[in-house]
């Protein structure tokens, strides 16, 4: 595999710094253990300036090339979060945290960024400057939209942006991209169903929730059979049934359902709401209940910009000898999907092996995709910023 040959160099001590962080892993924006180590190793590379706090505990770093007379800023991003698992891998740098675990990769994100960032500090063979973005609550806190309204794209006047995520089934140090939708949005729904609550032997006395919400579940699935375009994607999940019952021979009073919908075609939000909506409150009517609905918009689809994805794939073929540039996009959503909205950029998979999958108790990132990962982020501002 051509990685640079500084990288390979550094691959032990990236590796050290990514254990370390796995082994002390924290949640949402409380990073602040995180976000040090990282400020450390930033100010040891000698980088240009060095911005905490941005987004909560984001840390933003500049990087100034040997020369600025195109007036580029490509910025860099990496997510620094852990997810609340109970460990399960049995590695020697395992959490040291009960209930709190790197099951997504996001150790090896960052440390492939901080990688990167020491390359490029100690070479400057560009021509403009490079922002590095280390962000915190990409796991359900909307980290990145948290530092786009701290001005991250404005104040340091970033033109383009991109970022990584490793893909369990790729082979190590391997590439797959595409342009356009590569990852889905996610919202969340909550139908709380009230009705009236009763003896189980008496059902003719009551207005049974149970049976009202489990016809709403059903129904439900005709949002994606029977609204949705049969070539496109739109994934809806019921994830929680509670009553308010405990007991088998009470009917209960209420009942609330969980839910997420997740779509490549942002039109489909709005209509998966709206259906959904129509859907819980007629069927409860229907059996004299009544369903209240609460939309919560989550995380938007993840778009490649066309030009920047040839951009990101280009450097990768040239890492890693050849590259997926047609990848399928799949259904999980990322939160680095609010600074695509804000500039064009991309988004790009690096593959991990043969490992257990993302969220999963015994998934670890595997140390041998960091040459390739730091490269593909320096390949790329070399290229996009050659010196004039």
């Amino acid at each position: 595999m051509p990685v640079k040959n500084r990288l390979a160099e550094m691959h032990a001590e990236i590796t050290k710094w990514r254990r370390h962080l796995h082994a002390h892993p924290e949640l949402m924006y409380d990073v602040q253990e995180t976000a040090g180590f990282v400020v450390d190793r930033l100010k040891a590379f000698g980088v240009d300036e060095i911005t905490p706090g941005i987004g909560k505990t984001g840390v933003v770093a500049v990087i100034r090339g040997r020369t600025d007379t195109q007036g580029r800023v490509i910025g860099l991003r990496a997510d620094m979060d852990a997810l609340p698992i109970n460990e399960a891998t049995g590695v020697d740098y395992a959490s040291t945290v009960p209930g709190k675990m790197h099951a997504c990769g996001h150790d090896g994100h960052t440390s492939i960024l901080l990688g990167a960032a020491q390359y490029l500090a100690e070479t400057r063979n560009f021509d403009g400057a490079v922002v590095l973005i280390f962000q915190p609550a990409e796991e359900g806190g909307a980290g990145g939209l948290a530092m786009c309204r701290d001005g991250l794209m404005d104040r340091w006047g970033i033109q383009e942006v991109y970022g990584l995520h490793n893909m369990p089934g790729l082979p190590v140090g391997e590439f797959a991209i595409r342009p356009g939708a590569l990852l889905a949005s996610s919202d969340e729904f909550e139908i709380v169903v009230t009705g009236k609550g009763g003896h189980a032997a008496a059902p003719h006395e009551a207005i049974d929730t149970t049976l009202v919400a489990s016809h709403i579940v059903v129904a439900l699935q005709s949002v994606v059979s029977r609204t949705v375009d049969p070539i496109r994607r739109v994934v809806l999940t019921v994830g929680t049934f509670e009553t308010d019952s405990v007991a088998s021979n009470v009917i209960a009073h209420t009942v609330r359902l969980q839910g997420t919908v997740r779509t490549l075609d942002p039109e489909y939000r709005s209509i998966a709401e709206e259906r959904i909506r129509r859907i819980a409150e007629d069927t409860a009517s229907a059996f004299g209940a009544k369903a209240r609905v609460t939309w919560t918009p989550g995380y938007p689809v993840t778009v490649n910009s066309e030009a920047e994805t040839a951009f990101a794939a280009e450097a990768a073929e040239a890492v890693a000898g050849k590259v997926n540039d047609a990848t399928d996009p799949i259904m999980p959503s990322e939160d680095f999907a609010y600074m695509l909205e804000e500039r064009p950029g991309a988004y790009i998979f690096l593959g991990n092996g043969d490992t257990a999958m993302c969220h999963h108790p015994e998934y670890n990132f595997d140390d041998q995709a960091i040459p390739a990962g730091c490269s593909w982020f320096a390949e790329l501002v070399e290229r996009r910023m050659p010196i004039a």
